[in-house]
């Protein structure tokens, strides 16, 4: 007799948990997806996030090869420099990035809502909103149950805590495991792209991820976002056959309002901005912006200037400190639920994709009956902390993510700028050092540790 596959109960339909989900589906294991939003369209999820080959390997692993390919569609252009300027616009370095004619090996420039509604994609009968995870039990035929906020409950085998940074799934399973401010602050905005906003940025920097070194410990970076659609959702003139068939026949157009726009963020150490900085919204967190850039350009000046209010969003950076290996049982994690990092380059995002695949593949072990059940949750464990938590310290050591870092000090601080900016023109002009550089922007969200 066959063993019976088990039942995962996956508590949030973010990015990890969704692929997670559909390459369980994919490989005959029953999944259930609870979320504590309302609708698909609900959540600031609208922001740039960059998909590398760790990610994106992960994503062709779990999901259907047809909506593989409308991933890869839905995707804007990927940047063809990784810039680096100064606050004044002026080139520090210009590095040209792999072409994206390979599915996985490049990196993908994605919207986080764009790509919410592509992992939503045929899940309708496997996602379940507006369900706010309350608690769960563990019972002793080896079932867990979960808990939500309108009193009803789901039983599985498994329940996977896929609900973030602040996931009340670890706040029960691991009290000891501890979240901690980095000490910076992010503002994040987004300008529409038209011909006058396109026309305020040098070529290079509209086609390429752009790193700002400002003065006094800003930093900043801007991305221009160019999808396949128009401000209509209509596809775009050029766009080939194949492409447009699949956009014409993809549901979560629908349901996504992403758009042609410019990302613009910036950021500097937490002691910069104001005591209310997080309750800002709108016009006062642009003005707050224009304010603490007064030096900048002012060609990005007008672009703050002219961000979407509705779109300005104050983010506290938080990071994880490292967890003890703990005793594996019907419950475990991926994602930021037990590794938050910084952001920048999207190591977060690829880091839950890696956690998914790496989940799904000892899962089907297990269904299989080559493992138990709490065993393949173990293995999983004893491969993902490692490498989780090495990635939460990388992500804290670059960019400036790190309050304590020394471009925020007041007199260390301008050697450090100039340091980093010294290091950034030398790359660029040096064939080795350059060839390195990609090399390792590609590598750094680690396939292999």
């Amino acid at each position: 007799m066959s063993p019976r596959p088990p039942h995962v109960l996956i508590i949030g339909a973010g990015t990890g948990g969704l692929c997670l989900a559909h390459g369980l589906r994919r490989a005959g294991i029953g999944v259930s997806v609870y979320e504590r939003y309302r609708t698909r369209g609900e959540g600031l999820l609208g922001y740039r996030v960059g998909i590398g080959p760790t990610g994106s390997r992960a994503l062709r692993e779990c999901l259907p090869p047809e909506l593989f390919d409308t991933y890869l569609v839905t995707c804007a252009r990927s940047p063809r420099y990784f810039n680096v300027v100064t606050q004044r616009l002026r080139e520090t370095a210009s590095l040209p990035l792999r072409p994206d004619t390979d599915p996985v090996d490049t990196e993908r420039s994605v919207a986080r809502m764009t790509l919410r509604q592509v992992l939503l994609t045929g899940m309708e009968d496997v996602v379940h909103f507006d369900r706010t995870f309350t608690r769960y039990e563990q019972h002793d035929d080896g079932t867990v149950t979960a808990h939500f906020a309108d009193g009803s409950t789901a039983t599985g085998d498994l329940l996977v805590a896929a609900d973030g940074t602040q996931s009340a799934v670890r706040r029960q399973y691991l009290p000891q495991a501890v979240v901690r401010d980095a000490g910076t602050i992010n503002i994040a905005t987004r300008i529409p792209l038209t011909a006058h906003t396109r026309a305020l940025l040098p070529e290079r920097v509209q086609q390429g991820i752009s790193l700002i070194f400002g003065t006094g410990g800003m930093m900043g970076v801007l991305h221009v976002m160019e999808f396949k659609w128009d401000r209509d959702g209509a596809v775009k003139p050029g766009v080939s056959d194949a492409d447009t068939a699949l956009l014409h026949q993809w549901p979560g157009l629908a349901h996504d309002n992403t758009r042609d726009n410019i990302n613009l963020i910036i950021w500097s150490a937490a002691r910069r901005f104001p005591a209310d900085v997080m309750r800002r919204r709108g016009e006062e967190l642009i003005a707050l912006a224009l304010e603490l850039t007064r030096n900048w350009h002012p060609h990005l000046r007008e672009l703050l200037a002219r961000a979407d209010p509705d779109s300005a969003l104050p983010i506290r950076v938080a990071t994880s400190e490292p967890v003890p290996p703990w005793k594996s049982s019907t419950v475990t994690l991926l994602g930021d639920a037990i590794h938050t990092m910084t952001p920048g380059r999207g190591v977060g995002a690829n880091t839950a994709l890696r956690d998914a695949a790496l989940l799904r593949r000892q899962l089907i072990l297990a269904a299989a009956d080559d493992k138990t059940l709490l065993q393949a949750v173990a293995d999983y464990e004893a491969a993902m902390l490692p490498y989780g938590f090495a990635r939460v310290a990388d992500s804290l050591n670059r960019s400036g993510t790190n309050g304590d870092d020394r471009m925020y000090k007041p007199v260390v601080g301008r050697l450090a700028l100039l340091g980093a900016r010294g290091y950034f023109g030398l790359t660029s002009r040096v064939p080795r050092l350059r060839r390195k550089f990609v090399d390792d922007f590609y590598t750094y969200r680690g396939e292999e540790d």
